[in-house]
């Protein structure tokens, strides 16, 4: 079963899907002149500029049940998670310091994609009479491209069921559980069972926006702290960096040997291993983080789209980068470690059993936001497939996964979430394509009215 498991997910993951993402990430930047580099300075005051002004607090911004800045926080919880530590560590155990070149092309281009599918969420998504919003892929190839859309729609919110369900309820419990196993020693069932109970309290007392609330308040600290414990792993390994940077140029084109616990791999495996871990994490492409950011208060798509963008790029950019500069100048990279055990282990050689410990409390908090977060697009996909009233009902196989995921081995675990993804992204990019013109029309408006002010 595994060994087919492992073909599929190879095939998924081969060059015709590498060339078919990162070619429509292409088109959308040449279109707008590679906005996510020549605009860096509009869609940065557009996004971050706002929220340091605490404009995104305002309840005049538009329609919508988040402000902007909840929307943004409540998507990062989902993807500043295990993709990022975990996830990351995985590619370079597997793939080699190449991958990470790779992952770095993917967030490049991806910048464009991710506008352009918060801009297209956000343009069709629909009010339900509860007042609820819900939107995303199905709903953007659904109404905007008609009878071909319907049947890309329901590919897709089939295959984004079944992503959620070994994302939120498989890859994340198991990577919290083996985190607090790994240092605090505790039962993997027990974790499970304390991070479902936990979940309820919070989904069912307030839902999306008890939800945005949460990760509003917990996530930015989060990423402070993640943030500071790799730069000072990478500080105390300083005169390495320039070696990590070689490494990952040279095997990002050329085979990497075996070297210690390393197996050795393939230019082939360092990209599809990149472009997994990478697409995993920021999810451009996949276009599950839209079904968040189509709850948020916005004055225009594209203003919204900008906060996709921005959000990329603390994902992969900072926040992924930083991460593998620590395996990598650490030294441990090639010790035959994987997944969040490899990440901790750069930590430990510099932070001791002490920073472990805080460091612990900060992945615990990632991926139980990331938990969290991902209900929006559970709740989304189980409406556009079953109707409103089934997800009261299907929200119940939501807690009780974990349960099972938390004793799973970790690369089962990585393996189905990488299949997943693979038939999301398909059809994703093929509506991304045809609705391109929607897409250029909206940004080029709203880029006219910013020129106006």
């Amino acid at each position: 079963m595994w060994q087919t498991l492992y073909d599929v997910t190879d095939f998924l993951w081969g060059t015709p899907l590498m060339v078919l993402m990162v070619g429509v990430g292409l088109y959308l930047s040449f279109r707008t002149g590679f906005f996510q580099l020549t605009g860096i300075g509009t869609w940065m005051r557009k996004t971050l500029g706002e929220i340091l002004k605490k404009k995104h607090s305002s309840s005049n911004t538009g329609d919508g049940e988040l402000t902007p800045f909840q929307a943004l926080t409540t998507v990062l919880a989902g993807t500043v998670g295990s993709g990022n530590i975990a996830g990351v560590a995985a590619a370079i155990a597997i793939g080699g310091p190449g991958a990470v070149f790779w992952m770095w092309v993917i967030a490049i281009v991806g910048m464009m994609t991710k506008m352009a599918e918060v801009t297209l969420a956000v343009q069709y998504r629909k009010k339900t009479d509860r007042g609820e919003y819900y939107g995303g892929p199905m709903h953007y190839m659904k109404n905007g491209l008609g009878s071909t859309g319907k049947i890309l729609a329901g590919i897709y919110a089939l295959a984004l069921f079944i992503e959620v369900m070994a994302d939120a309820c498989f890859v994340q419990p198991n990577t919290l559980a083996t985190c607090v196993q790994d240092v605090f020693h505790l039962p993997l069932l027990a974790t499970g069972i304390i991070v479902v109970v936990l979940s309820m309290i919070v989904i069912l007392s307030g839902g999306v926006k008890k939800i945005g609330d949460f990760c509003g308040k917990m996530v930015p600290p989060m990423i402070l702290i993640y943030i500071f414990a790799c730069l000072v792993v990478i500080g105390m390994n300083i005169g390495n960096v320039p070696s990590a940077f070689a490494m990952i140029l040279r095997y990002a084109f050329a085979p990497a040997p075996a070297i210690g616990g390393f197996a050795g791999s393939t230019i082939t495996l360092a990209m599809g291993r990149g472009a997994a871990r990478g697409i995993f994490s920021n999810e451009a492409g996949m276009g599950t983080a839209t079904t968040v950011h189509a709850t948020a208060q916005t004055d225009n798509p594209a203003h919204q789209g900008m906060y996709g963008v921005l959000e990329v790029f603390i994902d992969t950019v900072i926040i992924c980068t930083l991460t593998s500069l620590s395996i990598l100048c650490s030294g441990v990279w090639n010790n035959g470690n994987t997944g969040v055990v490899l990440t901790f282990d750069a930590f430990r050689s510099v932070w001791g059993q002490f920073g472990i410990v805080v460091l612990a409390i900060a992945v615990v908090l990632f991926t139980y936001s990331s938990y969290l977060g991902f209900f929006v697009e559970f709740r989304t996909c189980v409406e556009y497939l079953f109707g409103e009233k089934m997800v009261r009902v299907l929200q119940w196989l939501y807690f009780i996964l974990p349960v099972l995921a938390v004793t799973l081995e970790v690369e089962q675990v990585w393996d189905i979430a990488d299949m997943a993804v693979g038939f999301i992204v398909i059809p994703n990019m093929i509506a991304l394509l045809m609705l391109s013109p929607q897409f250029l029309k909206l940004f080029q408006e709203y880029r006219d009215s910013l020129k106006e002010k």
